[in-house]
């Protein structure tokens, strides 16, 4: 008696017996399938259903915090908040495309300018709160980032208020020249006379802080937090490598790494900082006069 396994097996080893051009696509199926059901996560890979992600956005492989829109992190952090100067925002641009730029981000966003700043309760404590958008932008630091910034902290100096500022740039507004260079003085310097008054200011780095924001307030506060496998530097990595002709390493101006370095006092999962914050406002709590 002959098998025939074999020859079957030989059909399933070669495209030349199919021919798949008679596939329909039903395409009102593929139609009702929605984009983006599925992500990769930027800093491990690892595939996921969006949903998998939870309120927090968070890979449920490796912790890394996907990038989140000022109001989205505002909803997961507070239980009050009273904005501040909403109206601060660029007015004719003197930059080709910046004005068009302006106006996609503006829209993107539902914000003015590329920070969120204002009075906010957290945990039942209170505290001035500045949260920077990568979506306007990239978060870039412009003049009036830059003033709003330094107006939280001038509120914060003359009503005795802590500062929690999150940031996300991807450093100084190039359309801005060097008045978007002069903003990290200027903040640096409202940051000054806020931290002489024995008042806290509070970091939180988020994915990615780079560039001037990172050379100047991002690395001025009281307690420097990070969210896990953030990016964190001033020049990016191709740049170094090309000046020092020598392969980084991996997790090169990763969160962990400035830990291990000193550079960050603690790496806090996304899902953990809203207990955190409200317990170090708490131990930081100014008396009344």
């Amino acid at each position: 008696m002959r098998l025939v396994v074999p020859r079957l097996m030989n059909l399933f080893e070669s495209n030349e017996h199919h021919d798949t051009s008679r596939i329909k696509v039903d395409h009102k199926v593929k139609d009702q399938i929605p984009d983006g059901l599925f992500l990769a996560c930027p800093y491990c890979g690892a595939q996921m259903y969006k949903k998998q992600l939870g309120p927090y956005r968070v890979c449920a492989n490796c912790n890394y915090g996907f990038r989140l829109q000022a109001r989205e992190r505002l909803e997961l952090l507070t239980d009050e908040f009273e904005e501040f100067d909403a109206d601060v925002t660029m007015e004719d641009p003197d930059f080709p495309g910046y004005a068009d730029k302006l106006s996609r981000a503006k829209k993107q966003t539902g914000m003015g300018e590329s920070v969120l700043t204002g009075k906010a309760k957290i945990e039942g404590q209170e505290a001035d709160l500045g949260i920077m958008d990568s979506y306007f932008m990239m978060g870039s630091l412009g003049s009036k980032t830059g003033e709003k910034i330094t107006r939280l902290f001038e509120h914060a100096t003359a009503n005795r208020l802590p500062v929690i500022l999150f940031t996300a740039s991807g450093g100084a507004r190039m359309q801005e020249g060097i008045n978007s260079l002069m903003q990290m003085a200027k903040i640096s310097g409202a940051i000054a006379t806020h931290q002489e008054a024995g008042l806290l200011y509070l970091v939180v780095l988020t994915d990615p802080t780079t560039g001037g924001v990172t050379a100047s307030f991002a690395m001025d506060g009281d307690i420097t937090l990070a969210e896990p496998h953030a990016l964190i530097g001033f020049a990016g990595a191709r740049v170094i490598e090309s000046t020092i002709h020598e392969k980084l390493p991996k997790d090169f101006q990763r969160a962990e790494t400035l830990l291990e370095h000193g550079f960050v006092d603690k790496v806090v999962p996304r899902q953990n900082l809203t207990t955190l914050l409200g317990k170090i406002l708490a131990m930081h709590k100014v008396g009344e006069d």
